[in-house]
């Protein structure tokens, strides 16, 4: 519902989310990354976002804020996948437990990226405006939303073309004529 990276998620705490705003704002991100010291291999660090663009806040639906009212934590510092301050769920974690659920509703293989690429399309099928959609996903232009991230289905691009009969309605007899 918020079209977030991964990362974004793993690093939201309470005090990103403003009930009374309507508002999540997005400023940091978790990653794993190789550890220079090699052991152990790899570490879980919180980080600034991808870009400058990725820095920035999401206003809210009234779902998502009801939703929001039930599960954060009073602490502003606790995670909201763990409700903990000092308890993080990774991306690795993630990532599998979306695939574990992906798997459990017949979807082989789900990589929680998918779920960006489906918030974007289905954004565009309800008439999003591009450039707030460009910004809500925090990409660097509206080229990239455009090119990457939204995906036409063929149910999409016919409701898009019986738009066309607004403007080219054959009457009945240029019908008749054509047949």
């Amino acid at each position: 519902m918020t079209g977030l990276r991964i990362g974004e998620l793993c690093a939201l705490q309470s005090k990103d989310i403003s009930l009374e705003e309507k508002t999540l704002r997005v400023s940091k991100t978790m990653q794993r990354i190789k550890n220079q010291d090699s052991h152990p291999k790899t570490k879980v660090v919180v980080t600034s976002p991808k870009s400058e663009k990725s820095n920035r806040i999401i206003p809210l639906s009234d779902w998502l804020v009801l939703l929001c009212k039930k599960m954060l934590s009073s602490d502003s510092e606790a995670y909201l996948l763990s409700a903990c301050a000092d308890l993080i769920v990774e991306p690795r974690i993630m990532q599998n437990e979306v695939k574990k659920y992906g798997k459990a509703c017949g979807i082989d293989n789900l990589h929680f990226h998918k779920l960006r690429h489906t918030f974007a399309t289905r954004c565009v099928e309800e008439n999003f405006d591009i450039k707030s959609l460009s910004e809500i996903l925090g990409h660097q232009s509206v080229q990239i939303t455009l090119e990457r991230y939204v995906h036409s289905s063929m149910e999409f691009k016919r409701s898009n073309m019986e738009k066309m009969n607004k403007i080219f309605e054959p009457s009945d007899h240029a019908v008749s004529a054509a047949v």
